[in-house]
């Protein structure tokens, strides 16, 4: 692989929400699942913005080796891309419906986020395109997709995220102008200059939270609270640190930004694990040691795919139901960078940029094109679910039901 590549994929790891990260570790059991790990990471709390009051939720746990899943074949880590994941989880999906054969004549839609950006895309290709031959393949019935903060197109995404960092005041002028001059997003491989540039960009980013620009920061020691007793997981290390054993901001409620320590907590306890029957391969004893994210999978995913958008295409012509939403306080991949992929289609106006209204407040912005709507959540992040839940309950509401979102205060 060549250097360009390599010190790309570095930039790729900055905490992202990539290849490599838990669908059931962030999406299930933090955003948007029945069931969230509590604060305390020791057991869990019902979700009453749950998407499961909208359809049933099957979460898949993707690329191989992500979260609890596995493989007894140890060559499919080398071959890992999108197209490998797409074929992967069409198999399960096949074998699934197999399984529980009551569910084949349900209307499916396919969402997810951040990497999913290339993820959904491609697997709903994959089944729109076997559709054709049922001779061959079992017929899914496949209606749409919606991707959250999606990685689309690698030169509006990354020109993107720059002038965002610039427009929100993150990086100076003059490292905005130095990485636009020196970097040129339209290739896969980076100069030593450009990669240098962005380098800054994310140093920056280091002191926030990039996938929250706004909120605070988690100020547990992570490594120290992985490791904790069932009974409290911060040390009293932590507490001298920090003054604190439980960050909920706002008091008693609110945003939490310790999340993802919890849920590593909680999906580490022998008892979770042997509830799950996820204790049957490797680890100390027999048990996992289950990651948020797998930085393994993340260093051995082959990126090929530069951009989806001529799936979009594609699959709008198709008539497939297509949404795009953005929290727009995500620095990682930002609704301005989301803005430009949309735009590069080409479509044609169907109801022009406007406010949308929850509990009486803008919720964000909507646009609607011909084959395509684009949605904004105000002062949500990568997450939204997360970071807006009653929101992203109305969003995904409007989405399935096909009721237009409030426009009107």
């Amino acid at each position: 692989m060549e250097r360009g590549r390599e010190e790309r994929r570095e930039e790729r790891g900055h905490g992202f929400f990539g290849p490599g990260c838990s669908s059931i570790g962030y999406g299930a059991a933090v955003e948007l699942g029945p069931l969230r790990v509590d604060a305390s990471g020791s057991g869990l709390e019902f979700n009453k913005h749950s998407w499961n009051k909208e359809a049933n939720m099957l979460f898949v746990e993707s690329p191989v080796g992500v979260g609890f899943s596995y493989t007894n074949t140890s060559a499919d880590f080398t071959k890992l891309d999108d197209v490998f994941v797409a074929e992967d989880v069409y198999n399960f999906l096949v074998n699934w419906m197999k399984r529980f054969p009551h569910f084949k004549n349900h209307d499916v839609f396919i969402s997810g986020e951040s990497y999913a950006g290339h993820y959904v895309p491609q697997l709903a290709e994959l089944v729109y395109d076997r559709n054709k031959d049922t001779s061959k393949y079992p017929y899914i019935n496949l209606k749409g997709f919606i991707v959250g903060n999606p990685e689309t197109n690698d030169y509006y995404d990354y020109k993107g995220l720059l002038e965002y960092a610039w427009s929100h005041s993150v990086i100076s002028d003059q490292e905005f102008e130095n990485a636009k001059k020196v970097c040129n997003f339209k290739v896969f491989d980076w100069s030593g200059e450009c990669n240098a540039a962005m380098s800054v960009v994310f140093e920056k980013y280091n002191e926030i939270d990039i996938y929250n620009i706004y909120a605070p920061i988690c100020l547990l020691n992570t490594s120290a609270s992985a490791s904790a007793s069932d009974g409290d997981i911060f040390s009293s290390k932590q507490t001298q640190n920090y003054g604190l054993r439980r960050m909920r901001i706002g008091g008693g409620g609110g945003y939490d930004p310790c999340y993802s320590t919890y849920t590593q907590h909680y999906f580490n306890r022998v008892d979770v694990q042997t509830s799950l029957h996820a204790n049957t391969r490797g680890g100390a004893n027999g048990f996992v040691n289950w990651n948020v994210c797998n930085n393994s999978v993340l260093g051995t995913y082959n990126f090929t795919v530069f951009s989806v958008l001529p799936i979009y295409t594609k699959l709008i012509k198709g008539g497939l139901k297509i949404w795009i939403y953005s929290g727009d306080t995500d620095g990682r991949v930002p609704v301005i960078g989301s803005r430009y992929c949309i735009e590069a289609l080409g479509l044609p106006l169907k109801s022009p940029w406007r406010s949308w209204y929850h509990n009486h407040q803008v919720g964000g912005r909507i646009v609607e094109y011909e084959g395509l709507t684009y949605v904004t959540v105000r002062g949500a992040g990568h997450l939204v679910p997360l970071n807006k839940p009653s929101q992203a309950l109305s969003l995904i509401h409007s989405f399935l039901s096909g009721k237009h979102l409030p426009t009107q205060r």
